[in-house]
């Protein structure tokens, strides 16, 4: 079995402000560790369900240096692989290659969720909201289309309360989720204690791949249109001329083509 672990520091027992995730900071080189643990916790699950290859793939944003690279790689599982990329969503190497499962650690709520710990969509600062084919998605949503557009199901989510009844319903109920902390805001919570989350991850993770068909890989549709909307016209300016791409008001931005991974990759990169 072949498996994918897709991670972010939002979601982890015991971050809930910025200063834990931004690179270089005191909070986030603790917080760095918390999010090594949890990823080692899904990968030991992951074994005993019989995975053989595991590569982990790091999508927190944490800036300078430390983009893409903030897990602690000493600290690693060491039946791990793990891959720091230069650019979100840029590597599917291992999903081409045909992968059993994905497995999502860490993640964090949409934007404009009121319980949902430190919520955003891609930039805390500058995206408002985004739809797939008319479905408002989340950061949980795109790491599920990258996955579904090689036939990949990711059959585990990780995170707080919100995100994982987010997660929930746009992948379906048997979908397995662990909850590590329930917001009481966007910038506190009440959490699990990190030892804990890990043994509810690791059992999770485990339960989760004993039934590979549990969840379908995910797929917006086709065709593909893809709408994000910006905080303001500012943040909007930088998208607007890639190719494909069609500026539909001040705050408003539309992709479409034949398929998802096009309609993303056109806008995105």
């Amino acid at each position: 079995m072949r498996v994918h672990i897709i991670s972010d520091i939002e979601g982890v027992a015991g971050v809930v402000n910025w200063g834990q995730t931004s690179g270089d900071q005191t909070l986030y080189h603790e917080a760095r560790r918390l999010y090594t643990k949890e990823i080692n916790a899904a990968a030991r699950g992951a074994k005993a369900a019989g995975a053989q290859e595991i590569v982990v793939m790091d999508c927190h944003g944490a800036g300078g240096d430390y983009l893409f690279n903030s897990l602690v790689a000493d600290e690693l599982d060491p039946d791990c692989e793990f891959v720091v990329q230069s650019e979100w969503t840029e590597y599917t190497e291992f999903l081409e290659a045909g992968c059993d499962a994905a497995l999502f650690v860490g993640m964090h709520a949409k934007a404009g969720t009121p319980d949902g710990v430190l919520s955003h969509t891609v930039s805390s600062q500058a995206w408002m909201d985004l739809k797939f084919n008319g479905v408002s998605v989340g950061e949980t949503g795109i790491n599920a289309a990258l996955c579904g557009h090689w036939n990949c199901p990711v059959l585990l989510v990780t995170g707080d309360r919100a995100t994982c009844a987010e997660a929930r319903n746009l992948l379906g109920e048997g979908l397995t989720t662990v909850e590590v902390k329930v917001g009481i805001g966007r910038f506190s919570a009440r959490h699990k204690a990190p030892q804990r989350a890990r043994e509810l991850i690791e059992e999770g993770a485990k339960t989760a791949l004993k039934n590979l068909d549990a969840v379908r890989p995910y797929d917006p549709g086709s065709p593909s249109e893809i709408v994000i909307e910006f905080t303001s016209p500012d943040r909007l300016v930088e998208y607007r001329n890639r190719r494909g791409v069609e500026q539909l008001d001040a705050l408003t931005l539309v992709s479409k083509a034949d398929d998802w991974w096009s309609a993303w990759s056109q806008f995105y990169f």
